[in-house]
């Protein structure tokens, strides 16, 4: 039920964010979602991607500050409220998110999200019947 995500700590100055993208170009890792969290002095670059375990070690050789991160993924059905209805489930499970990002492909929400408390989470998707995205689900989307 794991989807391993990189988080990438850049400088907000330019040409940081596109030696990150060159490392990746260069070991022809897909990237399949990514969002970028900032502060004055420097941002968070998650990504999702083809193979995170080689884009890890890629960008750790490369000098790139990178950290691996467990996150969930849920496929929701493309009506309004599907996100509302499974934020709602952990929410009334006690659970917060710490953040997470959405996003459509091939006629399927992604909701990718981190917990602080992943167990009761798994339980809470469990229960609910929602439909979470194991990591070898990612060679669908790339």
């Amino acid at each position: 039920m794991t989807i391993h995500q990189l988080s990438i700590f850049i400088e907000n100055r330019s040409g940081t964010l596109i030696k990150v993208l060159d490392v990746l170009k260069q070991a022809n890792i897909q990237i399949v979602a990514s969002t970028i969290a900032d502060t004055a002095e420097y941002g968070i670059y998650r990504l999702i991607c083809s193979e995170p375990l080689r884009a890890f070690e890629e960008l750790k050789q490369a000098g790139v500050a990178v950290a691996l991160n467990d996150v969930l993924a849920l496929e929701l059905d493309d009506e309004p409220g599907r996100a509302a209805d499974a934020v709602k489930a952990f929410s009334e499970a006690g659970i917060s998110l710490i953040y997470m990002y959405t996003f459509l492909l091939r006629g399927k929400g992604i909701m990718v999200f981190r917990t602080d408390n992943r167990p009761l989470a798994i339980e809470v998707i469990r229960k609910n019947n929602l439909r979470y995205i194991a990591e070898q689900d990612l060679t669908k989307w790339s």
